[in-house]
């Protein structure tokens, strides 16, 4: 799928966030849709069929969070990445729970923002086939024979460790809440400071620097992401 096949829908009541958006990602060859509010969204998704959704959660009319409620009832898988203010990590968190692929912060990056949307769109392509063989940087992950090496080297993992990872990489790029992980992980939503022993120790054994990773990384209040390499 190229850029110019791509339709974003831009979902924000702020006029001068509409038009950062259309400038700055019609630059990057996507096709820009725009609705002001939640009805205008709801009848843009169902017209024009868009191929993501740019999420702004403080809409006046109905709030961002029931538009991804109601899309997800219906079963839709359409990407959405939130568009939300930094203070709100709670918003944040009920979003990705709700359905959210991704969100960034605002005021954020043409390139974040474009990397966002890139991870959100390969995504949804991939979520029917996993990929046996994850490789970023030096980190290779073998879902199948379940052998972790970095830098060549294979890296034992406890059980639980492995898990933590194995999750982390099926949806490699997005942010994870610590709710996510722990219900993937654990069945339930145990204490979360389990899930921060066990990504501390993860981090021991396959960051090079464990206290500045550059694999996985922590979101803020939020939970954590995988990164991957350009």
């Amino acid at each position: 799928m190229t850029n110019a096949s791509v339709k974003i829908l831009v979902v924000d009541d702020e006029a001068p966030i509409r038009k950062l958006l259309r400038v700055g990602l019609s630059t990057q060859g996507y096709n820009l849709l725009e609705a002001e509010n939640g009805r205008a969204a709801i009848e843009q998704v169902r017209v024009m069929q868009p191929d993501l959704i740019l999420l702004d959660l403080g809409l006046p009319d109905i709030s961002g969070h029931e538009l991804l409620r109601r899309w997800r009832d219906e079963g839709s898988e359409l990407p959405v990445v939130i568009l939300s203010s930094r203070t709100d990590e709670r918003g944040i968190v009920e979003a990705l729970e709700l359905g959210a692929d991704d969100y960034v912060t605002k005021p954020f990056g043409m390139n974040e923002l474009v990397a966002r949307i890139r991870v959100a769109l390969r995504h949804r392509l991939q979520q029917h086939g996993e990929r046996p063989v994850f490789e970023t940087g030096g980190l290779s992950v073998d879902l199948v024979k379940r052998i972790v090496k970095v830098d060549g080297n294979e890296i034992k993992l406890s059980p639980k460790e492995y898990e933590i990872l194995r999750v982390l990489v099926q949806h490699a790029g997005k942010a994870l809440t610590h709710r996510f992980l722990l219900e993937r992980v654990w069945g339930d939503t145990t204490d979360v400071q389990y899930l921060r022993v066990y990504v501390r120790q993860l981090r021991q054994k396959i960051e090079r620097l464990p206290d500045q990773p550059q694999y996985i990384i922590t979101e803020t209040g939020v939970g954590y992401r995988l990164k991957e390499m350009e």
